[in-house]
Protein backbone atom coordinates (compact mmCIF):
# COMPACT_ATOMS: atom_id res chain seq x y z
CA UNK A 1 0.00 0.00 0.00
CA UNK A 2 2.91 2.37 0.87
CA UNK A 3 4.71 1.91 -2.54
CA UNK A 4 1.19 2.57 -4.50
CA UNK A 5 0.94 5.30 -2.76
CA UNK A 6 3.73 7.22 -2.24
CA UNK A 7 2.06 10.31 -1.12
CA UNK A 8 0.09 8.86 1.33
CA UNK A 9 1.05 9.12 4.98
CA UNK A 10 0.92 6.92 8.19
CA UNK A 11 -2.95 8.22 9.38
CA UNK A 12 -3.76 8.08 5.63
CA UNK A 13 -2.57 3.80 5.82
CA UNK A 14 -4.04 3.28 8.54
CA UNK A 15 -7.45 4.70 7.72
CA UNK A 16 -6.97 2.37 4.47
CA UNK A 17 -6.22 -0.91 6.59
CA UNK A 18 -9.05 0.23 8.48
CA UNK A 19 -11.72 -0.37 5.83
CA UNK A 20 -10.38 -3.80 5.31
CA UNK A 21 -10.70 -4.59 8.98
CA UNK A 22 -7.23 -4.32 9.87
CA UNK A 23 -6.51 -2.88 12.99
CA UNK A 24 -2.67 -1.63 12.61
CA UNK A 25 -0.91 1.28 15.25
CA UNK A 26 0.55 4.33 13.57
CA UNK A 27 4.08 2.71 15.13
CA UNK A 28 3.70 -0.26 13.44
CA UNK A 29 2.71 1.53 10.02
CA UNK A 30 5.79 3.91 10.34
CA UNK A 31 7.97 1.07 11.23
CA UNK A 32 7.49 -0.91 7.94
CA UNK A 33 6.31 1.61 5.71
CA UNK A 34 8.22 2.04 2.38
CA UNK A 35 10.53 5.28 1.59
CA UNK A 36 11.99 6.13 -1.30
CA UNK A 37 15.76 6.16 -1.84
CA UNK A 38 17.71 8.71 0.30
CA UNK A 39 18.84 11.25 -1.62
CA UNK A 40 21.67 13.62 0.06
CA UNK A 41 20.67 16.76 0.81
CA UNK A 42 20.90 19.67 -0.85
CA UNK A 43 22.58 22.87 -0.10
CA UNK A 44 20.23 25.89 1.02
CA UNK A 45 19.75 29.10 -0.98
CA UNK A 46 21.47 31.33 1.43
CA UNK A 47 24.13 28.30 2.33
CA UNK A 48 25.12 29.27 -1.30
CA UNK A 49 25.00 32.39 -1.33
CA UNK A 50 27.09 32.35 1.89
CA UNK A 51 29.61 30.07 -0.08
CA UNK A 52 30.47 31.60 -2.85
CA UNK A 53 29.38 35.33 -2.36
CA UNK A 54 32.71 36.76 -3.49
CA UNK A 55 31.90 34.73 -6.84
CA UNK A 56 28.28 36.34 -7.30
CA UNK A 57 27.25 39.46 -8.15
CA UNK A 58 23.21 40.77 -8.32
CA UNK A 59 21.42 42.44 -11.25
CA UNK A 60 18.14 44.62 -11.36
CA UNK A 61 16.50 47.55 -12.72
CA UNK A 62 14.17 50.11 -10.80
CA UNK A 63 12.61 53.02 -12.38
CA UNK A 64 12.90 56.54 -11.49
CA UNK A 65 9.88 59.62 -12.38
CA UNK A 66 11.33 62.82 -13.25
CA UNK A 67 9.96 66.24 -12.87
CA UNK A 68 8.42 65.80 -16.25
CA UNK A 69 6.39 62.80 -15.14
CA UNK A 70 9.19 60.80 -17.60
CA UNK A 71 10.29 57.04 -16.78
CA UNK A 72 14.11 56.23 -16.49
CA UNK A 73 15.29 52.86 -15.65
CA UNK A 74 17.97 52.32 -13.69
CA UNK A 75 20.58 49.12 -14.21
CA UNK A 76 22.77 48.23 -11.65
CA UNK A 77 25.30 45.24 -10.81
CA UNK A 78 26.45 44.49 -7.30
CA UNK A 79 28.97 42.27 -6.03
CA UNK A 80 28.07 40.07 -2.96
CA UNK A 81 31.35 40.02 -1.40
CA UNK A 82 32.06 44.01 -0.63
CA UNK A 83 28.72 44.79 -1.66
CA UNK A 84 30.22 47.42 -4.06
CA UNK A 85 28.05 48.90 -6.41
CA UNK A 86 29.90 47.70 -9.80
CA UNK A 87 28.43 49.55 -12.30
CA UNK A 88 25.20 51.07 -13.19
CA UNK A 89 23.39 53.07 -16.19
CA UNK A 90 20.36 54.82 -17.07
CA UNK A 91 17.81 54.58 -19.70
CA UNK A 92 14.61 55.78 -20.99
CA UNK A 93 14.40 52.68 -23.09
CA UNK A 94 16.09 49.59 -21.98
CA UNK A 95 16.42 47.00 -24.93
CA UNK A 96 18.20 43.39 -24.56
CA UNK A 97 21.07 45.18 -26.52
CA UNK A 98 21.22 47.96 -24.07
CA UNK A 99 21.30 45.58 -21.46
CA UNK A 100 24.09 42.91 -22.54
CA UNK A 101 26.45 45.64 -23.15
CA UNK A 102 25.67 46.97 -19.37
CA UNK A 103 26.65 43.72 -18.83
CA UNK A 104 30.12 44.10 -21.08
CA UNK A 105 31.26 47.43 -19.90
CA UNK A 106 30.41 45.97 -16.12
CA UNK A 107 33.80 43.21 -16.64
CA UNK A 108 36.32 44.57 -18.10
CA UNK A 109 40.10 43.35 -18.48
CA UNK A 110 38.60 39.69 -17.06
CA UNK A 111 37.33 41.05 -14.04
CA UNK A 112 33.89 39.11 -13.58
CA UNK A 113 31.64 36.87 -11.63
CA UNK A 114 31.37 33.31 -11.61
CA UNK A 115 27.50 33.73 -10.88
CA UNK A 116 25.35 36.40 -11.84
CA UNK A 117 21.73 36.47 -10.48
CA UNK A 118 18.79 38.34 -11.52
CA UNK A 119 14.88 38.12 -11.95
CA UNK A 120 12.96 37.25 -15.29
CA UNK A 121 12.45 40.68 -16.51
CA UNK A 122 11.91 40.00 -20.44
CA UNK A 123 14.15 43.31 -20.80
CA UNK A 124 17.07 40.88 -20.93
CA UNK A 125 16.29 38.98 -23.43
CA UNK A 126 15.87 35.28 -24.46
CA UNK A 127 19.66 34.89 -25.39
CA UNK A 128 20.62 36.45 -22.56
CA UNK A 129 21.77 33.25 -20.68
CA UNK A 130 23.50 31.74 -23.38
CA UNK A 131 25.98 34.75 -24.12
CA UNK A 132 26.84 35.16 -20.37
CA UNK A 133 27.47 31.33 -20.46
CA UNK A 134 30.14 31.96 -23.67
CA UNK A 135 31.75 34.54 -20.77
CA UNK A 136 31.76 31.83 -18.55
CA UNK A 137 29.09 33.44 -16.04
CA UNK A 138 26.50 31.54 -14.94
CA UNK A 139 23.23 33.06 -14.73
CA UNK A 140 21.08 32.80 -11.80
CA UNK A 141 17.20 33.39 -12.06
CA UNK A 142 15.18 34.23 -9.07
CA UNK A 143 11.93 32.69 -9.03
CA UNK A 144 8.70 34.76 -9.93
CA UNK A 145 7.70 36.44 -6.95
CA UNK A 146 10.20 35.89 -4.91
CA UNK A 147 12.50 39.41 -4.51
CA UNK A 148 14.11 37.72 -1.17
CA UNK A 149 15.69 35.18 -3.75
CA UNK A 150 17.90 38.10 -5.02
CA UNK A 151 18.09 40.13 -1.31
CA UNK A 152 20.59 42.10 -1.56
CA UNK A 153 19.71 43.83 -5.15
CA UNK A 154 16.23 44.66 -3.17
CA UNK A 155 18.19 46.12 -0.42
CA UNK A 156 20.27 48.33 -3.01
CA UNK A 157 17.56 49.63 -4.64
CA UNK A 158 16.08 50.28 -1.10
CA UNK A 159 18.85 52.48 0.11
CA UNK A 160 18.87 54.23 -2.94
CA UNK A 161 15.22 55.29 -2.87
CA UNK A 162 15.62 56.33 0.90
CA UNK A 163 19.05 57.65 1.63
CA UNK A 164 18.86 59.75 -2.11
CA UNK A 165 15.89 60.23 -4.19
CA UNK A 166 13.15 59.77 -2.02
CA UNK A 167 14.19 63.54 -1.10
CA UNK A 168 15.09 65.14 -5.08
CA UNK A 169 13.33 65.69 -7.83
CA UNK A 170 15.23 64.67 -10.49
CA UNK A 171 14.53 66.82 -13.57
CA UNK A 172 16.27 64.63 -16.16
CA UNK A 173 18.39 61.42 -17.43
CA UNK A 174 21.32 63.92 -17.16
CA UNK A 175 20.68 65.40 -13.59
CA UNK A 176 19.93 61.62 -12.54
CA UNK A 177 23.18 60.43 -14.01
CA UNK A 178 24.96 63.45 -12.15
CA UNK A 179 23.11 62.63 -8.81
CA UNK A 180 23.91 58.59 -9.02
CA UNK A 181 27.09 58.76 -9.93
CA UNK A 182 27.81 60.76 -6.55
CA UNK A 183 25.33 58.04 -4.36
CA UNK A 184 27.56 55.56 -5.65
CA UNK A 185 30.73 56.93 -5.02
CA UNK A 186 29.42 57.52 -1.35
CA UNK A 187 27.80 54.14 -1.24
CA UNK A 188 31.25 52.52 -2.44
CA UNK A 189 34.08 54.67 -0.39
CA UNK A 190 32.46 56.78 2.27
CA UNK A 191 28.74 54.49 3.44
CA UNK A 192 29.02 52.17 6.47
CA UNK A 193 27.75 49.42 5.84
CA UNK A 194 26.73 46.85 8.72
CA UNK A 195 27.38 43.44 7.21
CA UNK A 196 30.48 44.42 6.47
CA UNK A 197 31.30 44.99 9.89
CA UNK A 198 30.57 49.25 9.46
CA UNK A 199 33.45 49.22 6.89
CA UNK A 200 33.08 50.35 3.20
CA UNK A 201 32.78 48.75 0.44
CA UNK A 202 36.52 50.00 -0.94
CA UNK A 203 38.62 49.20 2.02
CA UNK A 204 40.92 52.22 2.69
CA UNK A 205 43.33 52.77 6.09
CA UNK A 206 41.77 54.23 9.36
CA UNK A 207 43.14 57.62 10.39
CA UNK A 208 42.98 58.10 14.16
CA UNK A 209 44.64 61.42 14.96
CA UNK A 210 44.36 64.77 13.24
CA UNK A 211 41.13 67.51 13.25
CA UNK A 212 38.28 66.01 11.87
CA UNK A 213 36.82 68.18 8.86
CA UNK A 214 33.47 67.17 7.25
CA UNK A 215 32.16 67.22 3.44
CA UNK A 216 28.59 67.83 1.90
CA UNK A 217 27.14 65.09 -0.24
CA UNK A 218 24.29 65.26 -2.92
CA UNK A 219 24.10 69.16 -1.74
CA UNK A 220 23.79 68.20 2.37
CA UNK A 221 21.51 65.48 1.92
CA UNK A 222 24.54 63.43 3.64
CA UNK A 223 28.22 64.59 4.80
CA UNK A 224 30.98 62.40 5.40
CA UNK A 225 33.59 63.07 8.10
CA UNK A 226 37.26 62.58 8.03
CA UNK A 227 40.29 63.19 9.28
CA UNK A 228 43.17 65.61 7.83
CA UNK A 229 46.43 63.50 7.53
Amino acid sequence: MSRDNPLWGTERIRGELAKLGLAVSNRSIRRYRWRGPVRSPSQTWRTFLANHRRQIWAADLFTVHTLTFRTLYVLFFIAHGRRELVHFNITAHPTAAWVWRQLIEATPWGRKPHYLIRDRDRVYGGDFVQRAKALRIQTLLTPVRAPQANAIAERMVQTCRTECLDHLIVINERHLQRLLSEFVAYYNTERPHRTLAMDTPYEHPKVRAGPVSSRAILGGLHHVYSRAA
